[in-house]
């Protein structure tokens, strides 16, 4: 498995921006499809943003036109750009590595078998 540490999240105000970063070690992160997943107090998790190893992107479409996901193969990490962030995106956010190499970026959870502890974003209306 791939070892992930999120870190970013915070308290951002409505129409604000936040970036999050994910560290990844272990297997070769760069060779594996990273997502964003989030999960809401009493809401079921949803993978907002993935990206695969060559850098293509998929995104729900809650997130689609404000969020940007990215990765950094010199630093193994990837990085989600919240801009004009809404209360309703208040969650913990998760990084996530998919369980196999050099797939595309999907979104279905159990694609993925590696997950970060989450860092916690609360958007202020």
């Amino acid at each position: 498995q791939v070892q992930l540490v999120e870190s970013g999240g915070g308290l951002v105000q409505a129409g604000g921006s936040l970036r999050l970063s994910c560290v990844g070690s272990g297997r070769t992160f760069n060779n594996y499809a990273v997502a964003w997943s989030r999960q809401a107090p009493g809401k079921e998790r949803e993978l907002v943003a993935a990206i695969s190893w060559s850098g293509a992107t998929n995104y729900a479409d809650s997130v689609e036109g404000r969020f940007t996901i990215s990765r950094d193969r010199a630093k193994n990490s990837t990085y989600l750009q919240m801009n004009t962030p809404k209360p309703e995106d208040t969650a913990v956010y998760y990084c996530a590595a998919n369980r196999d190499p050099f797939t595309s970026a999907v979104r279905s959870p159990t694609s993925y078998d590696s997950w970060g502890q989450g860092t916690q974003v609360t958007v202020s209306s």
